[in-house]
């Protein structure tokens, strides 16, 4: 009875807690970008109502992709962007949720192919990881980094906020026909999500 209890449990928190830290995460999102704006639109308009600085908030990041899409625009953004990254320690952090958001932004796509299989020999036994294809060109970076041959792969560890990037010939990748964001909770769950569209 008490296994039944437990499995039943757990059962309903692993259906119901996805849900409940999505729309917490959207909450907090929501709240924050009212608490940032909702202010400034109090003061700049004669009237306001709870979640009006949210509607502002939306409308204008939706406008500033709009403007990005201008070349003049993009420029000027581009170069303003060089300047603050000058500046001790915003370089680090502004380039690593740059390159966080532009993985998202691949996987997004059509970009399958980026979703490979690595072989790796343990001991007698060869095991195979699934990885991501990070970098296949290496021009600008330090000579040694990667080779002509080479490609840059990322190997998420299960359940946790980490990994390594390997630097491996081409030849010992076999490419997975599995979008990045299904094949990347796949990898951070251990294999036990189910594919979901």
């Amino acid at each position: 009875m008490t296994r039944y209890i437990s499995k039943t449990f757990l059962q309903g928190l692993g259906a119901i807690l996805p849900i409940v830290v999505t729309l917490y995460l959207l909450y907090w999102l929501a709240t924050l970008f009212e608490d940032l704006v909702g202010p400034l639109v109090s003061v700049l308009l004669p009237f306001y109502f709870p979640g009006l600085g949210l509607i502002v908030a939306l409308g204008l990041v939706f406008l500033f992709g709009m403007l990005m899409q201008a070349y003049v625009f993009r420029a000027l953004f581009n170069w303003s962007e060089r300047l603050v990254t000058r500046l001790p320690g915003i370089k680090v952090i502004h380039g690593a949720v740059q390159d966080l958001l532009d993985f998202v932004r691949k996987s997004q796509g059509d970009q399958g192919n980026q979703v490979v299989m690595v072989t790796v020999s343990l001991g007698d036994t060869e095991a195979r990881l699934l990885g991501f294809v990070t970098r296949e060109d290496f021009e600008g970076l330090p000579e040694g980094l990667g080779g002509p041959d080479e490609i840059a792969v990322y190997m998420p560890m299960s359940y946790q906020i980490g990994g390594y990037t390997l630097f491996l010939p081409r030849e010992r990748i076999q490419v997975v026909d599995m979008p990045i964001d299904q094949a990347m909770r796949f990898a951070v769950t251990a294999g036990m999500s189910t594919t979901r569209n």
